[in-house]
């Protein structure tokens, strides 16, 4: 009997595993979105970390050196000069690192008031949520371009009152606050706006959350909303809340430049890629090179964005894998 027993071989016990690591074992095999990632990754760390070390050697996007006008790419610059003699490498980093500023900051404050207001909206249900709802509808019918131009014009002149009162009073250094506030009205005014898609997504996910299983049982404890909200509701939708996000920052990106490219964007010290390419739009017959550096990181980064985007969202939503 003891002989039998001992031959007998013990279950083997399956091992587990979570969401996240089979979303990230079918995102493995989207090359596209891993090459999208990849040069994601580069472009953020050029821009964000490759600029300011070449600022601290010297480099200055702005230096102007009128004898030294539409140089050649290698020419005392890598990538050549402007029609006023800017180091064009410089020029193309420190615009990719506004543009790219600018459209993270937007999304970051998008995806927090869409995750607020459609948490809320669909957790409570009933009346509440369709009063909310019919709100968001009633701003999406507005132009979003134009909105967004008329909103960045009425908070201008506050932005930098604001900016003022740090620099006069809690001794801020005057040119970063200069930059920030040029910037300010712009990712605010996208951001007014740019919430509401993510509100009606979060909302149509918390409402089929809120009849789970896990919710109720969290209701029979008697676990105050909030908590239930904020702590079970909300972090399973992070799926949703991440492929939006990552598809939005492209979109955020090319309103930025939309609105730069005629004038009503970003304004001087700073520069963006919008700008640039304006800018490298006046010397397309003469000086082609001059818009064809922006644009292809423009471009290059508009790519690799929404590539990285739709892996996200074949990744982590079975429905959409390809699988």
């Amino acid at each position: 009997m003891s002989t039998t027993a001992s031959l007998v071989t013990p279950p083997v016990v399956e091992k587990g595993t979570s969401l996240w690591a089979d979303a990230f074992t079918r995102l493995k095999k989207n090359k596209l979105a891993i090459l999208g990632g990849i040069v994601v990754i580069l472009i953020l760390f050029l821009c964000f970390i490759v600029t300011p070390i070449l600022g601290w050697t010297g480099l200055d996007a702005n230096a102007q050196d009128l004898s030294n006008r539409f140089a050649n790419p290698g020419q005392g610059s890598v990538l050549g000069t402007d029609q006023l003699g800017r180091d064009m490498l410089m020029r193309v980093l420190e615009g990719g690192q506004i543009s790219l500023l600018v459209a993270l900051l937007a999304t970051l404050l998008t995806a927090t008031v869409g995750i607020i207001y459609g948490g809320i909206a669909g957790y409570v249900g009933g009346r509440t949520e369709a009063i909310m709802m019919r709100i968001v509808d009633g701003l999406l019918a507005m132009p979003f371009l134009i909105i967004v131009i008329l909103l960045r014009e009425l908070i201008s002149a506050e932005v930098e009152e604001v900016g003022r009162f740090f620099v006069d009073n809690w001794g801020f250094d005057a040119d970063l606050v200069l930059r920030f506030s040029n910037l300010a009205p712009l990712i605010l005014a996208i951001a007014a706006f740019g919430w509401l898609t993510m509100g009606r997504i979060v909302r149509s996910a918390a409402a089929s959350l809120r009849r789970q299983e896990f919710v109720e049982a969290a209701r029979s404890l008697g676990l105050p909303h909030r908590r239930i909200l904020f702590r079970h509701i909300l972090p399973n939708m992070l799926g949703p809340v991440i492929i939006y996000a990552t598809l939005t920052i492209p979109a955020f990106i090319m309103y930025e430049a939309t609105l730069s490219f005629i004038g009503l964007g970003i304004e001087p010290p700073n520069s963006s890629w919008g700008i640039l390419i304006k800018e490298g739009a006046n010397f397309l017959e003469t000086r082609p090179l001059i818009l064809l550096f922006p644009a292809f990181m423009f471009s290059l980064t508009l790519f690799a964005f929404n590539f990285l985007g739709d892996g996200l969202r074949d990744a982590l939503d079975p429905k959409s894998s390809k699988d």
